[in-house]
């Protein structure tokens, strides 16, 4: 069994310690954070503590925290020769600062605390200064996961980058659909089979296979009609956009 002490409270570490705490791989030893109030859901099932100096013995650290304060808190934890890792997905192994031994623990999906997440479906990033680490942080992975990757620092910054671009900024695209169907009294949910085809089409095809619309058809009537519908920014955005797809195909506008 392996211990594991979590320090976090945010969106990712409660997600991550109600996952461990389910594990029988894993025995979650201590959750620390600044504020009690914020892990005090926890003080039941294990200990709590809102001081470094009373963090137990454990196998892996995992630094379930925001990237500004990875450096900060590492830095912090004064033990050596225990495993620390960060769950970021942007920052370097290196940003770690303990002093003690080193990892990285990504789980690339988007977090929000009212939605539970099936961690088994999650990929698993993981990276270590040993092959002996890097086999600890793959069975922890593997008793969460059935998908584990080994990704050096470099890799995963591109792949949070490209995160980036399917989640955040296709969710942003999201909201600007909703607000021309509201600003329409048009009702959202009539896009949502369209959404989830989209999302399903590029397991069987890839992106470049899958794209359709008038951007590929280079259908300048439809877009001139689209433009002239919308305000000043969506107007920018759609036209990057468009430029973007015919350039991908080949066309002008």
């Amino acid at each position: 069994m392996i211990d594991i002490v979590i320090l976090g409270g945010g969106n990712v570490a409660y997600h991550l310690t109600n996952a461990l705490l389910k594990n029988d791989a894993v025995h979650v030893v201590q959750v620390y954070n600044r504020s009690l109030e914020k892990i005090s859901c926890f003080k039941n099932n294990t200990s709590i503590t809102d001081n470094l100096s009373d963090l137990k013995e454990a196998d892996i650290y995992i630094l379930a925290v925001s990237d500004n304060a990875i450096s900060t808190l590492s830095s912090a934890l004064k033990f050596k020769n225990k495993l620390v890792v960060h769950i970021s997905g942007s920052m370097a192994m290196d940003e770690l600062k303990s002093g003690s031994k080193k990892g990285v623990f990504y789980l690339l999906q988007s977090f929000s605390k009212e939605r539970k997440i099936d961690f088994s479906n999650v990929p698993v990033c993981i990276e270590a200064e040993t092959e002996k680490d890097l086999h600890l942080l793959e069975t922890l992975a593997k008793s969460m996961s059935k998908n584990c990757y080994r990704i050096n620092s470099y890799q995963r910054k591109s792949l949070h980058v490209a995160a980036v671009f399917v989640n955040n900024f296709v969710n942003h695209l999201y909201h600007i659909g909703h607000e021309i169907c509201e600003q329409n009294k048009v009702p959202f949910e009539i896009l949502l089979p369209l959404i989830l085809e989209t999302a399903n089409k590029i397991t069987t095809l890839s992106p470049l296979e899958a794209q359709t619309g008038p951007a590929k058809r280079n259908d300048t009537k439809t877009i001139e009609k689209h433009l002239a519908m919308l305000p000043k920014t969506q107007q920018e955005i759609y036209t990057l956009l468009t430029k973007s797809i015919q350039n991908t195909y080949g066309e002008k506008l």
